[in-house]
């Protein structure tokens, strides 16, 4: 069965949206629990596919997982770390964190290589480099990644590439080696900070998680503990941005306003009008907007996460915007399904030149989870007529609860499913 989210646009929404906690906190943190001995709770765990496939991959490691609303329980005590070449690591990207995590605890991993969004080739060069800095032997046979140490030992390791996966990969595998490990030229993102704060809180010791250099202690052995997930900045902002190309009014509350700084910014360079309370922020969108420059970077840069829906609202602005993405190369492969709607956008390099107009309503595919973001943004301000968005499945695997949290503001969206037996349509309420 295959999924497609219908859209009727034309509607500005208004209301009050909760935002969950982050998906790219929660795929880090969940195998950053297996560290730990004893039994470790996540709450404010986002439901989305990828959480899903990441409880199948502890369960297939031995742990036992509970799951309660948005809570997690992980019994990591007859944990093994035995081979996963194939099956659900090739489902999500970020199972590469397994590497980090069974290498501290086992001293060994072998993990197939990861998928997940397929928008550009993402190399984890840099986790290699991290992880026979710290004494391991790492092979490559037959699509899997065998890593194994007979001890870890604490490293200076300079990131060539500012990496959020690699950052973290190395965290995970330093914080059980032996001696002092310090990154450099690492990520700066709040999801850093996130699982640094869970690992602290199982016993390990990590000091400068958010700036350039963080300096790991390793430890013996790590406890259980409870942990609380950080709300999702980039859900936050496919929301902001919504409501702003709909020219809506919406509160979006569960919100850390320090982390939307540089999307905020150019929103009100566009003339949105933004205003921000201790834990909230609420959008209020104009009649006009204008034209602006937006350059994607790594934290606290704006978000290339953001990059595609944002390039989505630059087509409701008047006159010509340059949107420039430094962190992929690649990332356009939404600008195709937005030319089928109308839109006026042309690709050089690491750049798309966005013309403001009207867009139209037609069938599109989301090709992964921020193309998804894209389309559905451009399909709430079409005037008329129902914008038809097939792969659904992507936009899944970061929005949780889209159709319900989008009605409740006001829009029109539901989704059908597809079998390839009958092309019968039911519309989900």
């Amino acid at each position: 069965m295959t999924g497609k989210l219908m859209v009727a646009g034309g509607r500005p929404l208004r209301g009050t949206v909760t935002i969950s906690g982050a998906k790219n906190s929660a795929v880090a943190l969940i195998p950053a629990a297996i560290l730990a001995e004893t039994e470790v709770v996540l709450d404010n765990l986002p439901v989305i596919s990828d959480v899903d496939i990441y409880t199948e991959l502890l369960t297939e490691l031995g742990a036992r997982v509970e799951r309660s609303g948005d809570s997690m329980i992980i019994h990591p005590e007859a944990l093994r770390s035995v081979p996963m070449p194939n099956g659900n690591v090739k489902k999500l990207r970020a199972s590469y964190y397994l590497m980090g995590a069974l290498l501290g605890r086992f001293g060994e991993a072998t993990i197939g290589l990861p998928g997940g969004c397929n928008f550009e080739p993402r190399p984890i060069d840099q986790h290699m480099k991290g992880f026979e800095a710290l004494g391991a032997e790492v092979r490559s046979e037959y699509g899997s990644l065998h890593i194994r140490a007979k001890q870890l030992r604490g490293a200076k390791i300079y990131l060539d590439v500012v990496s959020v996966g690699a950052t973290i990969n190395i965290m995970l595998a330093a914080s059980r080696a032996k001696g002092i490990t310090l990154i450099e030229n690492a990520a700066k993102e709040p999801e850093i900070i996130d699982v640094a704060t869970l690992l602290n809180a199982m016993g390990a010791k990590i000091k400068g998680a958010g700036t350039e250099t963080i300096r790991i202690e390793g430890v013996e052995s790590m406890h259980g503990c409870r942990h609380s997930i950080i709300p999702d900045r980039i859900q936050a902002g496919s929301y902001m941005i919504a409501a702003a190309a709909t020219r809506g009014d919406v509160v979006i509350d569960n919100v850390i306003p320090k982390h939307m700084e540089a999307l905020t910014a150019k929103l009100q360079e566009m003339g949105v009008h933004i205003y921000e309370m201790d834990e909230s922020i609420r959008v209020v969108g104009q009649p006009e907007y204008e034209s602006v420059d937006v350059k994607a970077l790594v934290y606290p840069g704006f978000a290339t996460d953001l990059q595609s829906p944002m390039t989505s609202l630059l087509t409701q602005a008047k006159g010509v915007s340059i949107l420039t993405d430094y962190v992929y190369n690649n990332r356009f492969k939404h600008v195709p399904e937005l030319l089928r709607m109308g839109a006026k956008i042309k690709v050089e390099g690491r750049s798309a030149i966005i013309e403001g107009g009207t867009l139209s309503a037609a069938k599109v595919r989301a090709t992964d989870l921020r193309a998804g973001a894209a389309l559905f943004t451009a399909a709430l301000t079409v005037p008329s007529g129902v914008t038809e968005i097939s792969g659904v499945e992507y936009i899944h695997r970061g929005y949780e609860n889209l159709v319900v949290n989008l009605r409740g503001l006001g829009a029109e969206v539901w989704e059908e499913e597809d079998s390839l037996e009958m092309s019968s349509a039911v519309r989900i309420d």
